[in-house]
């Protein structure tokens, strides 16, 4: 099927999860994420998507991961239930492509082999508006903004003491609780939050093929934030984000042959965050200075209960590894609003990330720990101008400056072209993309201190419609990524190498390519006062291009070619608000050659809620309501149909 038959087909049909540009489909909606600085959309010539608080509401879904698979361009994997390892896929690119920032924080933990972010542990409860942005965005974000920037945003309060609070129930012995209070009184911001998801679990190794042990997995976690205004352009913010985490989960220890099966493994996982910045701005206002520093430090232990005794290793204990990692950075950023339509961001940054890890049980001769560090001093500048009525024009570059592999400069161009008072928006743009190697790929006893970073180019072009009155969006964009010096694990057992003469475990090489391509296709439409239909349609062709690799050729594993979401919304006359949602994802493969194929499969969601007041709403949903056995990764379990009711109250 064509994919402009499949996006008709999905908004006639009105049944499934998207949305499009924004929630109402306005092109006005400001965001932050494409420029650094607050602009509006008919002015950003990237491709972003807004969800804002109405839409994570309405979703109803406990973690983030499950509420970015509904929008275009992105696809997620998930080795097993609530509280497993998640992937996010933005348009093609590697997991560890994708840059999350947290309220300004750039967040990864240096202590896992890649360096990327894992969504597992994140929860919505304290997110009140998420922005999208996808394609090579490394010269205002620097490293692993490869596929794209995912910018979180948590809630302020707006009036002088507010509280809220949410409980739910449901499927699998689960329960999820959350609450916050906060106020705003002339100079003074503060906020606190805690939150909290339990649930009994499901096999991790899939039932289908055999797995019995539940998987338990526990969330937790708080924030708090001051903002003080010493004078109106005198600021200072101060904010920290704490989250903890035991999960269990399946293994390969399963005797006699060591495949993947039911065990009694565990981790733990901890995340803190912290941020503390000041904002100066001049006395009219055009410029605007913030200084701040941002800290983060991730942490992961894994324990296997049935762990031989390694005496060799002096591990008489049972856990498998440990991970720390944190980073430091210290950030100038300038906003300067030269003339009315001109606009330059500029800023600087010092990184410094360390790592310290190790696998107690198999280390084969001894402890084998490894701590080290590197550091990054960054440069950029962004230049946005509207170069004609309509026409915004925006130019960047970076350079950075890494303490192992030495200068790298990025650039970026992007253009939107407001043809008739926002009916027709065309964009267009064009970015580089690079990811530092990880402290593991470069320290390691499998790591190469004289790796390159990966690098990507990627462009897109688009165009954005918007009719009747702005009843009805309609969006279409294509892309195309190309990247090289993608770093691989040699495995001198299956695929010797030319450093296994010196390196007989293995080694990590700069020997991968791939290009990724495809459209993506968006529709929202209010068809009355009381329904609403969203659709999105992507297309993404992934390749590996790696010269000489045996999977040349082939496609990137757990990476759906096509996927389609929709919506149908009705607001009812007695206050009865209804959704059915629907998740379609081609048939995808989990490996690199191509042999494990995982079927497609259609999800169907139905939820309602009722606001019995202005301060109380009840809601329900069933997920997954046909029971539809499904794969994101092969042999891992995924939930069957399950129900989950709740309440939310504010004061």
């Amino acid at each position: 099927m064509k994919p402009t038959a499949l996006l008709a087909l999905t908004v006639l049909s009105a049944v499934g999860a998207a949305r499009a540009e924004t929630t109402d489909g306005s092109i006005d909606e400001v965001v932050v994420v494409a420029t650094r600085a607050p602009e509006p959309l008919s002015k950003v010539g990237s491709s972003v998507t807004v969800l804002d608080e109405a839409a994570i509401k309405d979703s109803q879904v406990a973690l983030v991961a499950d509420l970015l698979a509904q929008t275009p361009g992105l696809s997620v994997a998930r080795i097993g239930g609530v509280g497993s390892q998640t992937s996010v896929f933005i348009r093609g690119a590697d997991s560890d492509h994708t840059l999350v920032v947290i309220d300004g924080v750039q967040i990864n933990d240096p202590s896992r082999t890649d360096g990327g972010f894992d969504f597992q542990d994140l929860l919505t409860s304290d997110v009140s508006r998420i922005e999208i942005l996808r394609g090579s965005h490394s010269t205002l974000y620097g490293s692993q903004a490869i596929g794209g920037v995912i910018n979180i945003v948590n809630p302020e309060p707006a009036s002088p003491f507010e509280a809220r609070a949410q409980a739910e129930g449901g499927s699998h012995d689960t329960g999820y609780f959350n609450g916050s209070v906060g106020g705003k009184d002339d100079a003074l911001l503060w906020r606190l939050s805690a939150n909290w998801l339990g649930t009994s679990g499901i096999p991790t190794f899939d039932e289908r093929y055999g797995g019995k042990r539940l998987d338990a997995s526990q969330i937790g976690g708080g924030s708090g934030e001051i903002r003080y205004d010493f004078t109106p352009n005198v600021q200072l913010d101060t904010r920290a984000y704490y989250t903890v985490a035991r999960t269990d989960f399946d293994g390969y220890d399963t005797p006699p042959n060591f495949t993947f099966g039911d065990d009694n493994e565990y981790g733990r996982t901890s995340q803190l965050i912290g941020y503390s910045g000041l904002t100066l701005k001049a006395p009219e206002a055009h410029l605007t200075n913030r200084v701040a520093v941002q800290f983060t430090e991730s942490q992961t232990r894994d324990y296997d209960p049935d762990a031989p005794v390694n005496e060799a290793a002096f591990a008489f204990g049972t856990e498998t590894f440990y991970g720390v990692g944190k980073n430091v950075r210290e950030e100038y950023q300038g906003t300067w609003d030269l003339l009315p339509g001109y606009q330059l961001v500029f800023g600087a940054q010092h990184e410094r990330s360390t790592i310290e890890t190790d696998s107690p049980v198999f280390d084969l001769s001894g402890p084998m720990p490894l701590e080290n560090s590197a550091t990054m001093n960054s440069g950029y500048t962004q230049l946005q101008a509207e170069a004609l009525p309509g026409l915004t024009l925006t130019a960047g570059g970076r350079y950075d400056r890494h303490s192992a592999f030495g200068g790298h400069s990025t650039g970026q161009l992007a253009a939107a072209w407001d043809l008739d008072d926002g009916h027709t928006i065309l964009r267009a743009s064009f970015g580089q993309g690079f990811r530092a190697p990880s402290l593991y790929q470069l320290y390691s006893n499998y790591g190469d201190p004289s790796l390159d970073p990966e690098l990507a180019t990627g462009w897109d072009a688009g165009v954005e419609r918007h009719a009747w009155d702005g009843r009805l969006t309609l969006s279409a964009t294509y892309f195309h990524r190309n990247s090289r010096n993608l770093i691989e694990f040699i495995d001198c057992f299956s695929a010797p190498g030319p450093l296994c003469a010196i390196r007989p475990a293995g080694y990590y090489a700069n020997v991968d390519r791939a290009i990724a391509q495809g459209v993506e296709l968006q529709a929202t439409l209010r068809a009355t006062d009381a329904l609403n239909l969203s659709a999105n349609y992507t297309l993404t062709d992934t390749e590996d291009r790696s010269p000489g690799s045996p999977t040349y050729g082939n496609e990137l594993p757990r990476r759906p070619r096509n996927t389609a979401n929709a919506s149908a919304t009705y607001q009812w006359p007695m206050g009865l608000r209804t959704i059915v949602d629907a998740r379609y994802a081609a048939r995808s493969f989990d490996d690199a050659e191509n042999l494990i194929v995982m079927g497609g499969y259609v999800l169907y969601d139905l939820k309602a809620s009722y606001a019995l007041n202005e301060r109380l709403e009840l809601y329900a949903r069933v997920e997954n309501l046909s029971d539809k056995h499904y794969e994101t990764a092969y042999q891992y379990g995924m939930l069957g149909r399950s129900a989950y009711a709740g309440a939310r109250v504010k004061f």
